[in-house]
């Protein structure tokens, strides 16, 4: 029998993970998943973590328990540092790892566009971490704010301004603005309605939604408004410092709470050429997935370049669907002769975004109708209710929604800080 190939994935997302359990009882290849975490999570519902209406497990799942039942697997707890492609392998951070072919699936870090100031005071939404640290801060400035008679600070302690009008964005000053009609009085008997502080949301676009559609992008912004949600278009962050966030028209507002969500950007990794990279550090890839100016590497997900494409002539949108996908079509190629390898081509399933309790948009694929709403809401429960990883975190998940759907509470809203031992 001939000697199975090595398959290092570098990146359990979307588009890792989905490669490896497609291949995971194959007979041509042994598999290694590389992943800095050791578990895999659901990045869309992020922001129901920072806000308190979802435990961090209930998105979250260990790779290892995932991966038992694939016998050619195997998983590598560790950060990838470079790629060394004339002796076929990778360094860690903790070893290093040789490989007969290398998919990389890193996906995208958050893109603070070179300022510095941001980058190290905003309040990124990108990884588990990064949403159990934002929930901390949000419930540690509610409960400083009510110790505090200086009204001017209190007000800082409790203005929220969202950098991006994106899904992320929308969903996150939806979410907040709820909190703020439903949850806060009751949880913060000594903050009057006078003291709460204001939401806005900032964007350079002119639209909210800028990738949805005309009717997707009115719906929102209306409802948004009906939120009490304060909306800059045509504007962007330029910096924050003191207290202040300062707005590309001349404006300031004061506040400690910036939260990122204005875009993202691929990981760079060293070893790879300069041509191999694109727009977005992104990895520029033929229509086969594989790595311009390497023969054993591929990308796939966010991190992909994809050329060849017609419809997509500037690459995918960095979203589940096109990482799913390219993970499916690579799989299904790799078990074939390569003279009869299929060329990636993106199935559009449309674009969902949620606003708020019984309010979310939907637009078919290429836009063609939109449904916005309670039907939307549901259809918004349901694809990420089975975009869940298993069983057990798709009912958890569904029961913390028919909760919040009854009560309009959740209580998930605890200060946890864990503390590093030194070893």
């Amino acid at each position: 029998m001939e000697k199975k190939r090595t398959i290092v994935v570098v990146g359990g997302g979307f588009a890792g993970l989905e490669l490896v359990k497609r291949l995971g009882n194959s007979r041509l290849y042994d598999l290694i998943l590389v992943d800095s975490n050791n578990y895999n999570f659901f990045p869309p519902l992020i922001y129901q973590v920072s806000t308190g209406f979802m435990e961090p497990s209930a998105i979250s799942y260990p790779f290892r328990k995932i991966l038992r039942n694939k016998e050619s697997v195997r998983f590598r707890l560790g950060a990838m540092e470079r790629v060394v492609p004339s002796e076929n392998k990778i360094i860690l951070n903790n070893g290093e790892i040789q490989y007969d072919l290398l998919v990389m699936a890193t996906g995208a870090e958050t893109n603070f566009f070179g300022n510095r100031n941001i980058e190290e005071k905003s309040l990124p939404m990108k990884t588990i971490s990064d949403a159990i640290s934002l929930r901390n801060v949000i419930l540690t400035r509610l409960d400083r704010a009510t110790r505090l008679s200086d009204t001017q600070e209190r007000k800082k302690l409790l203005t929220f301004v969202v950098a991006g009008a994106g899904p992320t964005g929308v969903e996150l000053s939806g979410i907040l603005a709820e909190m703020r009609s439903f949850i806060l009085r009751k949880d913060y008997p000594e903050l009057s309605k006078d003291d709460l502080g204001d939401i806005y949301v900032i964007d350079g676009q002119e639209a909210v939604l800028a990738a949805m559609s005309r009717h997707s992008q009115n719906y929102t912004f209306g409802e948004l408004r009906k939120l009490n949600v304060k909306i800059k278009l045509n504007t962007l962050v330029k910096d924050f410092e003191n207290d202040t966030v300062y707005l590309s028209d001349g404006s300031e507002i004061q506040t400690k709470n910036l939260i990122w969500a204005a875009g993202v950007s691929a990981k760079f990794f060293e070893g790879f050429s300069p041509e191999s990279y694109g727009k977005g550090k992104r990895l520029k890839t033929n229509a086969l997935n594989l790595v311009n100016g390497h023969k054993n590497i591929y990308a796939l997900g966010d991190c992909a370049l994809v050329s060849g494409d017609k419809n997509y002539p500037d690459g995918h949108p960095q979203l589940a669907q096109p990482a799913l996908q390219q993970a499916k079509n690579l799989a299904h190629n790799l078990e074939l002769d390569p003279a009869n390898w299929t060329p990636f081509s993106y199935g559009d399933k449309g674009s969902l975004a949620i606003i708020g309790r019984n309010k979310a948009v939907l637009d078919s694929p290429k836009q063609k109708y939109f449904l916005k709403g309670f039907i939307a809401w549901l259809i918004w429960i349901f694809v990420h209710i089975m975009g869940l990883v298993n069983f057990k975190n798709k009912i958890r998940t569904l029961y913390n929604w028919l909760g919040y759907y009854i009560f309009k509470d959740q209580s998930f809203r605890m200060i946890i800080k864990p503390s590093e031992r030194k070893h």
